[in-house]
């Protein structure tokens, strides 16, 4: 939906000027509440390595230092994680940054 508004600027000769102005999108800008495939990929190997550690999302956030509610919208792809956090939750899982951010062998397409 756009907005259209008109502004009314007078000039010094006493002549009023009208400009139209459009507000709203203005470029095809992604919706915030899709995720991307890297957003994806990241939660699913979080997700994945955490259950094979038998870790709770609490235990996670407890030992990354992060809100545990960050810590579950990460899990389900809704953040686009920085990489101090993703720093932060590989060592809370005991992991490489590398094993969070690559496809497990098991997952590849043949």
């Amino acid at each position: 939906m756009r907005l259209v508004t008109r502004q009314v600027y007078r000039q010094p000769n006493s002549k009023a000027v009208v400009f139209s102005v459009k507000r709203g999108k203005t470029c095809p800008m992604r919706n915030q509440t899709q995720r991307s495939g890297a957003q994806l990929l990241f939660a699913a190997n979080m997700r994945r390595i955490r259950l094979e550690k038998k870790l709770t999302q609490e235990k996670v956030a407890e030992l990354a230092d992060l809100h545990p509610n960050y810590v579950s919208s990460v899990e389900r792809g809704e953040r686009n994680i920085s990489i101090c956090n993703i720093a932060r939750i590989a060592v809370a899982l005991g992991v490489g940054m590398e094993a969070l951010v690559t496809v497990a062998p098991n997952e590849e397409n043949p």
